[in-house]
């Protein structure tokens, strides 16, 4: 069971990254529909091929939001998704999207994530960020378990929870600092190679990283996402669809997906997560191995993150991440191209487009579309993402013609 690789991206876009708003603020409603038009004119179609549509929440529509985008595109729809995983929201989209167009229910589908919500408001009706700023990935609802048994305790946020698994994992296997850092280092590369990247003029040493300050030990500060403003969607498309857009189609493959929990209280390890599962899954469906990948694309929220990411998919040995990173060359010119176009940490993290960049960055590799990092003969990706603390794990192996 599983998908037969008869769904392809077709088109992406992605915005730049940019610490604020640039112009007049948007309605995130309107950004989804400029971020749509503006993928869809990358592949050569037109809204008129548009059947699907995949989202994550929408602040001017609390409910009914996929049927509130539709209304407003102009659209009717076959398939209709509402995705609400964190940062594994995009990997999530594509391959519910696919999966519907491998059933038949539609043609095309569009999957978009706007920038962090910074829409317009006024006095008498303000944007309530309040959890959403003051309690990260925990919810103080009335009712919520968090509320009652993580918040009063300090287990709130995402920088302190991270900062426990990788001091968990330093007591488990040791810690190479140095090895961490370049993480950092090998994707600011990239970044400073990619336009529109946060961080595309300010390089970066691993001497840096170690004199960044500590946020939550050994978590430093060059070590975790910078939050930017911008956005990115992809358009999905059957065979049809596919041979008659202007780019090369990157066929959907293999997925995962593995949710466990909502917090990591509740891991049974803290140190085997839901990837595992998640990456059997999608190499298992697409009938190929880690090593068959060209590139990867891993949800790099921290480097903690991509450290376990890469142990837990396959590309190596459990805790052998760090001597792995050491030893390989992790840039768009390395021996394991990794986060092409910079990742989060590099690029930036324009809230859940933040696990579309990922997305966009294997489907650039692959379609040959990365210009000045472009990995020669690029024909096979993995791309991974993470929600809440390791708790949501998507993954998706992308393949061209």
């Amino acid at each position: 069971m599983g998908l037969r690789g008869e769904a392809a991206i077709v088109g992406f876009t992605e915005l730049p990254a940019t610490r604020q708003p640039t112009g007049p603020l948007e309605f995130n409603l309107e950004q989804w529909a400029r971020l749509a038009a503006a993928a869809l004119a990358d592949a050569g179609l037109t809204a008129a091929d548009v059947d699907g549509i995949v989202t994550t929440h929408l602040p001017e529509s609390q409910l009914f939001a996929p049927s509130t985008i539709i209304e407003y595109l102009g659209i009717t729809a076959n398939f209709a998704e509402l995705v609400d995983l964190g940062g594994a929201s995009s990997a999530a989209m594509v391959w519910r999207a696919a999966a519907a167009i491998e059933l038949g229910l539609c043609s095309a589908v569009l999957c978009v994530v706007p920038a962090i919500p910074l829409t317009p408001t006024c006095e008498e009706k303000p944007v309530d960020f309040t959890e959403m700023l003051y309690f990260g990935a925990s919810s103080n609802r009335y009712g919520s378990p968090q509320a009652e048994f993580e918040i009063p305790y300090g287990n709130l946020g995402q920088n302190g929870p991270y900062g426990q698994v990788a001091t968990r994992y330093a007591a488990t296997y040791g810690y190479d600092e140095r090895a961490m850092a370049k993480i950092s280092v090998d994707q600011r590369v990239n970044a400073n190679h990619t336009p529109g990247a946060i961080f595309e003029d300010k390089p970066l040493t691993i001497e840096d990283v170690l004199a960044s300050p500590v946020i939550a030990a050994p978590l430093r500060l060059l070590e975790i996402v910078m939050p930017v403003m911008g956005g990115a969607a992809v358009v999905i498309a059957d065979e049809r669809l596919a041979r008659r857009g202007r780019n090369r189609p990157v066929w959907v493959k293999g997925f995962g997906e593995r949710v466990p929990y909502k917090t990591p209280t509740y891991a049974e390890d803290l140190l085997q997560t839901p990837m595992i599962t998640a990456a059997a899954s999608a190499f298992g469906m697409a009938g190929l191995t880690p090593q068959d990948m060209d590139m990867v694309s891993i949800y790099d929220c921290y480097t903690i993150t991509v450290l376990l990411s890469l142990e837990d998919a396959g590309f190596c040995p459990k805790g052998k991440g760090m001597q792995f990173v050491a030893e390989h060359d992790l840039t768009f010119r390395g021996d394991f191209p990794m986060n092409t176009a910079g990742g989060q940490l590099g690029y930036g993290q324009a809230g859940l487009a933040g696990g579309m960049h990922h997305v966009c960055d294997a489907t650039r590799q692959i379609m040959g579309r990365a210009g000045v990092t472009q990995v020669p003969d690029c024909n096979r990706a993995f791309v991974s993402g993470n929600g809440g603390i390791l708790s949501e794990q998507t993954t998706l192996v992308l393949e061209g013609d």
